[in-house]
């Protein structure tokens, strides 16, 4: 796998990408990887849906557990509800 460090990445930031192979390019700042530049194709595709059935969503996602009200100025914990 091609490394690259970080000031070269900047310079050459386009021709990097014209170049890019399957495997990637890491990016190293002082010598440690600090990124990984890949194809769009490769490693990511195998991502999407990859949690699909693995993940089970507890409580309401939608809400911070605040409850807001416009006319107060004082915020008061979510009465949580049952489903």
């Amino acid at each position: 796998m091609k490394s690259v460090g970080a000031a070269k990445f900047k310079e050459q930031c386009l021709a990097l990408l014209d170049t890019v192979g399957p495997e990637g390019i890491v990016i190293t700042k002082h010598g440690k990887p600090v990124a990984k530049l890949i194809p769009l194709g490769t490693e990511s595709k195998g991502l999407i849906g990859s949690l699909a059935g693995k993940l089970r969503i507890r409580g309401n996602i939608l809400s911070t557990g605040i409850a807001w009200d416009a006319e107060s100025r004082h915020t008061r914990p979510a009465t949580r509800s049952r489903r």
